[in-house]
């Protein structure tokens, strides 16, 4: 896997290190991420095939969306989730300069086009990241942690960067728990600092619930 965008020695300098009191505590958060990705799994997994289905006879193109995500002290990884774009999005985006320009600047689109009919079902539900499980088994991810990024969200956050990748991009967190797309960039901002600074197994405890909680209503997706 390509590691071009791994922090250098400067940057490393300024990540955020937890210290020894809480090193234990992300022992066990590592364990609770394998053994919760692997169950979650094991209980979604019947679900993969019917939603596969929905999003091939609703348009034509891949099964999976796999974006290059900007991790743990930089390192690049492939997400998993399902697709919910026409596969035609990229195009349409670099075409549309009001539709780039407006990525740009809030990295969401309001009522994006290039969401299919399935593609908008599954964002409302939150199904289209259940693939993310597979990430989190891996190591790559979190259940709980800052809202994963691609590199042209990432160059938004400047001078923030480096303590958004201290830890890693989790499927739920105070951002999504908060009303995801609702939010402004800077609210979104400052809830994942806000994360960072305060992480605790207990604060991971409330994102989880509080995400299943809006996932459920259908709150803020978009």
């Amino acid at each position: 896997m390509a590691t071009g965008c791994e922090l250098g020695p400067a940057d490393q300098s300024v990540l955020i290190y937890y210290p020894p009191s809480k090193r234990l505590a992300l022992v066990v958060k590592r364990l609770l991420d394998i053994v919760g990705s692997f169950l979650g799994l094991v209980f979604v997994a019947p679900l993969f095939p019917l939603i596969a289905l929905a999003i091939r006879l609703d348009s034509p193109g891949p099964i999976f969306f796999r974006p290059r995500i900007i991790g743990y002290k930089g390192r690049e990884f492939l997400a998993f989730k399902f697709r919910s774009m026409d596969p035609r999005a990229l195009e349409t985006l670099l075409r549309d300069p009001k539709l780039l320009n407006q990525y740009k600047q809030h990295l969401k689109i309001a009522n994006d086009p290039r969401i299919t009919r399935v593609g908008r079902w599954l964002r409302l539900t939150s199904l289209d990241e259940l693939p993310q499980l597979i990430n989190v088994l891996k190591g790559e991810m979190s259940l709980v942690g800052p809202r994963m990024l691609a590199k042209l969200e990432l160059e938004k956050f400047g001078e923030h960067r480096n303590k958004i990748l201290s830890v890693k991009p989790g499927m739920a967190g105070l951002w999504v728990a908060s009303g995801r797309q609702k939010l402004s960039f800077d609210r979104r901002l400052e809830l994942e600092l806000q994360y960072v600074d305060n992480w605790s197994l207990w604060l991971d405890a409330q994102c989880f619930c509080k995400t299943l909680f809006v996932a459920i209503r259908m709150v803020g997706a978009g």
